[in-house]
C-alpha cells in the first residue's frame, strides 16, 4: 500500500498494488492495466486491418507471436542490463508481478517476432509496422500507469507544480515520469491516426513517424529517470532512443525525396501522353 500525492494539485490517495486475491494467488494492477493496454491496441488493429490492406487471419497469428515475444523481450532487455539482481537468484527471473519490464525490449522483441511471421504468413510487413506502432502508443500510453500503481519509473526531485509524493520517492517530489510518458504516447497516436487517414503517402510512413515522435521523448524523459538501464555509465534506452530519432528522420527525408521524384516522373508522363 502506497500513500501517493500531487501536493501542488491537492491530490492525494492511497494505492494497494494488489487488485484481488483468489485463493491466495495475488492478481495485480500492473498485469491488469497492462493487459487493457494490449487489449485495446489489438481492438484498434483488428478495426483499421482493411483499411491498411492486412488480411485479419494472417494479421492474428501475428499479434499472438509478437505479444508473447514482445513480453519475453521486455524481460529480457530488463534482466541483461541488470543481471547483478538476478545473477544469484535465478528464479527471480520470472516474477514479473513487481516490474520489471523494459519498454524497448518490448517493441524489439514484438516488431522482430511479429515482423518474421509476417513474412512467412505473406503480411505487408511494412503496412503491418504501421498499423502495429500505433497500438504500441496505445498499449505504452495505458500500460504506463502499471508503473503508477507500482510507485516506479519516476523522476530526479522537483519542485513542479505537478510532481509527486510517496514512500518510494522517500516522501520527496519527483518528475512522474510515467505520466510524461502516457501522455506523450496517447497524443502521439492521435496525431499518428490522423496522419494516416490524411497524408500517409508510403507504407512503413507511419512506424518511421513513430520511431522519431517516441524516440524524442523517451530521450528526454530518460534523462530525469532514476531507475535507467546503463551500459558503460551510459544511459541504454536514451542511447536508444537518439538512434531511432536520427535513422527515422533520415529515411524520412530520403522517401519524401523518392516520392516526390515519382510523382513527378508521373505527371511528366501523363503531360507527355496527353501530348
Amino acid at each position: 500500500m502506497y500513500h501517493v500525492q500531487f501536493p501542488g494539485l491537492g491530490i492525494s490517495m492511497d494505492i494497494d498494488r494488489v487488485a484481488v486475491s483468489i485463493g491466495g494467488f495475488d492478481i495485480y494492477w500492473y498485469g491488469i492495466i497492462i493487459g487493457i493496454g494490449v487489449l485495446l491496441a489489438l481492438i484498434f488493429a483488428f478495426k483499421n486491418l482493411k483499411y491498411f490492406g492486412i488480411n485479419s487471419d494472417a494479421f492474428t497469428d501475428c499479434a499472438i507471436i509478437g505479444f508473447i515475444s514482445g513480453i519475453v523481450g521486455a524481460r529480457l532487455y530488463y534482466i541483461i542490463f541488470r543481471w547483478e539482481d538476478y545473477s544469484h537468484d535465478l528464479i527471480s527471473i520470472f516474477d514479473i508481478h513487481s516490474g520489471g519490464l523494459a519498454i524497448y525490449g518490448g517493441v524489439i522483441g514484438g516488431l522482430l517476432a511479429g515482423g518474421i511471421t509476417a513474412k512467412i504468413k505473406k503480411v505487408p510487413i511494412l503496412a503491418a509496422l504501421d498499423i502495429a506502432v500505433m497500438g504500441f502508443l496505445i498499449g505504452q500510453g495505458i500500460g504506463r500507469w502499471g508503473n503508477f500503481i507500482n510507485q516506479e519509473a519516476f523522476g530526479t526531485e522537483t519542485d513542479l507544480p505537478w510532481r509527486m509524493v510517496s514512500e518510494n520517492t522517500n516522501n520527496i517530489g519527483v518528475h512522474p515520469c510515467f505520466l510524461y510518458e502516457s501522455i506523450w504516447c496517447l497524443l502521439g497516436f492521435g496525431l499518428l491516426y490522423l496522419f494516416s487517414r490524411k497524408y500517409r503517402k508510403y507504407d512503413g510512413q507511419i512506424f518511421l513517424l513513430y520511431l522519431v515522435w517516441y524516440g524524442f521523448e523517451r530521450m528526454i524523459v530518460e534523462g530525469l529517470r532514476t531507475d535507467s538501464l546503463y551500459i558503460f555509465d551510459l544511459r541504454v534506452s536514451q542511447i536508444l532512443a537518439g538512434i531511432t530519432v536520427i535513422v527515422g528522420t533520415v529515411l524520412l527525408i530520403v522517401f519524401r525525396k523518392r516520392t516526390a521524384k515519382a510523382v513527378d516522373t508521373i505527371a511528366d508522363s501523363n503531360i507527355k501522353a496527353d501530348e
